[in-house]
């Protein structure tokens, strides 16, 4: 019997990450403060495609798909965008980075020890999420993304 029990918990163990990737919420909250000081709030964003960038200041893919994500957001209005710094650098760090590599959206960051509830954790940086106007997960993506792939998603989420 104890064979057994221990055989489970490691069975749980191992596939716990997995159960947690198909626990997240079909419309998933964030709230967040921003480097600016300002309450974002996804649900506020209902009624327009959204997309959540995961990225950090050392992933050089990261900062190679921001400009990227900044300029498709500015040629549509029905996307808007956040970007969360998943670091856990000092809040200064991370508003001088942003100051040498600007995107038109806002930047929050969010801790390794403290991530949003609702969102899986990373697998991998980049991770950005689709956010359907209705707040329901359209597409998640691992690796960069840019503005043809997540008008793809869009499309293909219509």
């Amino acid at each position: 019997m104890k064979l057994f029990a221990f055989a489970a918990l490691i069975a749980a163990a191992t596939l716990s990450p997995l159960c947690a990737e198909a626990a997240m919420p079909d419309k998933p909250a964030l709230t967040v403060t921003t480097l600016d000081g300002k309450v974002y709030d996804l649900a506020a964003q209902r009624g327009h495609w959204v997309v959540v960038n995961y990225w950090a200041t050392w992933c050089v893919p990261c900062i190679k798909e921001m400009p990227d994500i900044s300029a498709f957001v500015d040629g549509r209005k029905d996307v808007s965008a956040i970007g969360l710094a998943y670091d856990d650098s000092d809040p200064a760090d991370i508003r001088a980075f942003v100051a040498k590599h600007p995107v038109s959206y806002p930047i929050a960051q969010v801790t390794l020890d403290n991530p949003p509830m609702d969102f899986d954790e990373p697998r991998g940086l980049p991770t950005t999420f689709l956010i359907a106007p209705d707040g329901r997960v359209a597409k998640r993506f691992v690796g960069p993304v840019d503005g043809a792939a997540i008008t793809a998603a869009i499309d293909a989420a219509r």
